[in-house]
C-alpha cells in the first residue's frame, strides 16, 4: 500500500481578497495527483513546535494538473490561517495527505443536466471546483451559482467567475447576493428560502427533473437552501451538502441530552477496551479509555494513523470495524451505505465491546 502522505511545493499565492488567499501546489517531479472536484487537501504543517493539520477544499479541477490549489481565509486568531497567509512562501514544500472527502461531483460529457450551487464566504471553494469541472467536462450541462456574501469586495474568485461568464454565456450564471452592499444590488440580504425559491423561480429552475443541488458554506445558510428544496420537492438522493463545521462543535456548549450528537447503538456505555487496527499491512493492539477516542489513543502510543480534522467530518481516519461494536460522537462524515457497511470513524469513536478490529485502507 502506498503511503497516504505526499510533499508538494508552492509554486504561485494568488491574492483573492483582503483576508484570502490561493496558494497553488505542484509535485516537485510534476507528478499528476488524482483526485475528484469538490475534495479537500489536508495540509500537515510545523507550528510552533508542534504538527498541525487543517483540511482545505480543493478550487483547483483534475484538468487543471500537475497544479493543485487551495484557497484560505484568514481566521480572527486562527493558528493555521494566520500562518498560511503571513508566513508561507513560493518554492516551499508541504507535506500533505491525499485528496478526500465524499462531497465532490463524477463528471461525464454525455450528462445533459442542471447543476445547482449554494455558497457563501469561503464555502465558495469546492464549489468552484465543481463549477469549472462542469463546464469544462460536460458541453451539454449548465451551471448556476448563488453566492452569499457581505458585500462586493468580500467576493472570493470574483474576476475568475466573471472571466468564466463571458466564457460560457449560455452554460453559467452567477448570483450574487449581498448582506451589506456598497452599492445598488439585485439581492440584498442573507440566503434565505424565500429568497431562493424566489431566484430559482425566475430563472425557471424551480421544477426541473434533471438538476443536482450541491451547497457550501455556513450552516444557517445551508438549513434555509435544504427548506428551500424540500419545498420545491426536490429528491433528497440529488442534493449534496459539506461541512467546514462539526455539529459537534457547534452543539458543544448546548450540553445535549443525549450526551452525543450522532451514535450508534450503545449498549450500556463506554468503557476501558483494547482495540486492534490493521494498517499498511500491520497490527496494533492497544487500550483505550473511556474518555479518549481510538485515533486518541493510537496516537499516544506513536502510532502513526491517518487522520485530519478530528471531527468527524473529513473522513480521512475512516476504517471498516470487521467485528466488534463502535460508537461514534458524530457521523457527519459517513453516509447511510457506509454505516451499514460498517465503516467508523477513527477520530471520533469509542470501543463499546472486547473484540473491536478495524481495517484502515
Amino acid at each position: 500500500m502506498s503511503s497516504p502522505y505526499l510533499n508538494l511545493k508552492v509554486v504561485e499565492i494568488t491574492r483573492e481578497t483582503a483576508d484570502a488567499a490561493t496558494i497553488h501546489f505542484e509535485h516537485p517531479q510534476k507528478q499528476k495527483i488524482d483526485y475528484k472536484p469538490g475534495q479537500f487537501l489536508t495540509l500537515i504543517l510545523p507550528i510552533e513546535g508542534k504538527e498541525v493539520r487543517r483540511s482545505y477544499s480543493l478550487c483547483s479541477t483534475p484538468h487543471e494538473a500537475p497544479r493543485l490549489s487551495v484557497t484560505v481565509k484568514r481566521v480572527e486568531g486562527g493558528l493555521v490561517s494566520n500562518y498560511l497567509l503571513d508566513t508561507l512562501q513560493v518554492g516551499q514544500e508541504v507535506k500533505v495527505m491525499e485528496p478526500l472527502g465524499n462531497f465532490c461531483l463524477t463528471c461525464a460529457p454525455a450528462n445533459q443536466r442542471q447543476v445547482l450551487l449554494f455558497g457563501a464566504g469561503s464555502g465558495i471553494t469546492p464549489l468552484m471546483s465543481i463549477l469549472k469541472a462542469v463546464l469544462h467536462e460536460e458541453p451539454n450541462s449548465k451551471v448556476t451559482l448563488l453566492y452569499g456574501n457581505s458585500n462586493e469586495d468580500s467576493v472570493i474568485f470574483k474576476e475568475q467567475l466573471q472571466q468564466l461568464e463571458a466564457n460560457y454565456p449560455e452554460r453559467l450564471h452567477v448570483v450574487y447576493i449581498y448582506s451589506q452592499p456598497k452599492q445598488a444590488c439585485d439581492y440584498r440580504g442573507r440566503m434565505n428560502q424565500s429568497m431562493i425559491i424566489r431566484i430559482l423561480e425566475r430563472l425557471q429552475l424551480a421544477k426541473i427533473s434533471n438538476g443536482v443541488y450541491f451547497m457550501c458554506g455556513p450552516e444557517g445558510m445551508m438549513e434555509e437552501v435544504r427548506h428551500a428544496l424540500d419545498v420545491l420537492h426536490v429528491p433528497a438522493d440529488q442534493i449534496f451538502r459539506e461541512s467546514f463545521v462539526s455539529t459537534k462543535l457547534q452543539d458543544k456548549q448546548q450540553q445535549d441530552q443525549h450526551g452525543t450528537v450522532v451514535s450508534s447503538e450503545d449498549d450500556g456505555g463506554i468503557t476501558t477496551q483494547t482495540v486492534t487496527v490493521i494498517y499498511e499491512g500491520t497490527e496494533y493492539s492497544f487500550v483505550v479509555e473511556p474518555d479518549q477516542t481510538i485515533l486518541e489513543a493510537a496516537l499516544e502510543q506513536d502510532i502513526d494513523l491517518p487522520y485530519s480534522c478530528q471531527a468527524g467530518l473529513c473522513t480521512a481516519c475512516r476504517g471498516k470495524c470487521l467485528s466488534g461494536k463502535v460508537h461514534l460522537e458524530e457521523r457527519e462524515g459517513l453516509s447511510d451505505a457506509e454505516m451499514e457497511e460498517g465503516y467508523t470513524l477513527n477520530c471520533v469513536g469509542h470501543p463499546l465491546t472486547p473484540n473491536v478490529v478495524i481495517e484502515i485502507g
